[in-house]
C-alpha cells in the first residue's frame, strides 16, 4: 500500500468536502431518507466507494451533515449576537438572527426538527439533534441569566418554545416574519420575567 501523500489526503478531504457539501443541499431541501446516497454521490462528482471510505456509512454521512449544521448555527447565532451591547439586546437578538435566516433563499425550517421527523428515536440523528437542543436552551438561560431574569431556566424555556414555534411557523407560513412576531412576544415575556 503507497503511503499517504499530502495530494491524497487533500484529495480525500476534498472528496469529503464534495460529499458534505452535496449532503448539506439535498438532505435539507428533500429530506434525510428521501434521497439516496447513489444522488448524494452523483451530485459530489465521487465514487461510492469515497463514500464509504469518508464515512462509513449513509446514517454516518447524515450524522456528519447534522453535526456541521450545528456547528454553522453556533457560529451564525454567536457572531450575530456581536453586533448587540446590552443583554436584553442580546437575548432579543436571537429572534433577530432567525428572522435573518428565515429570509434566506431556500429556508426550509430547522435541519433537526425536519431529520429527527424522519428518523426512528435512537441513533445519530437524535444524538446531534438533542445536542443542538442542549446548546440553544443553554445559551437562552445563559442570556437570562445575563438580564436579570429571577428564574434564567424558566424564562429560557419560554422562549425556546417561542423561538421553536418561529422557526416553524417560518417554514409552514412561509413568512419569514413570523421569527419578527416571536421577538415581539418574547419582549413581553422577558419584561414579566424582570419584575
Amino acid at each position: 500500500m503507497a503511503p499517504e501523500t499530502p495530494d491524497r489526503l487533500a484529495d480525500r478531504a476534498s472528496a469529503r468536502e464534495r460529499l458534505l457539501a452535496a449532503a448539506d443541499e439535498l438532505f435539507y431541501e428533500e429530506g434525510v431518507h428521501i434521497v439516496g446516497i447513489d444522488r448524494v454521490i452523483e451530485r459530489a462528482g465521487v465514487a461510492k466507494a469515497t463514500l464509504y471510505s469518508a464515512f462509513g456509512s449513509k446514517d454516518e454521512l447524515i450524522r456528519a451533515y447534522l453535526q456541521r449544521r450545528h456547528e454553522r448555527r453556533q457560529e451564525r447565532i454567536t457572531r450575530g449576537l456581536e453586533r448587540y451591547d446590552n443583554p436584553r439586546d442580546r437575548l432579543l437578538g436571537v429572534f433577530d438572527v432567525l428572522s435573518e435566516l428565515a429570509a434566506e433563499s431556500g429556508f426550509r425550517g430547522c435541519a433537526f426538527h425536519n431529520a429527527s421527523a424522519e428518523s426512528a428515536p435512537g441513533g445519530g440523528v437524535e444524538e446531534v439533534s438533542d445536542a443542538t437542543r442542549a446548546w440553544t436552551r443553554s445559551l437562552f438561560v445563559d442570556l437570562a441569566r445575563d438580564v436579570g431574569a429571577r428564574d434564567p431556566k424558566a424564562l429560557a424555556a419560554q422562549l425556546v418554545v417561542l423561538y421553536d414555534g418561529a422557526t416553524v411557523g417560518s417554514r409552514m407560513d412561509r413568512n419569514p416574519g413570523v421569527p419578527t412576531v416571536a421577538r415581539a412576544a418574547a419582549e413581553i415575556v422577558i419584561d414579566a420575567a424582570l419584575r
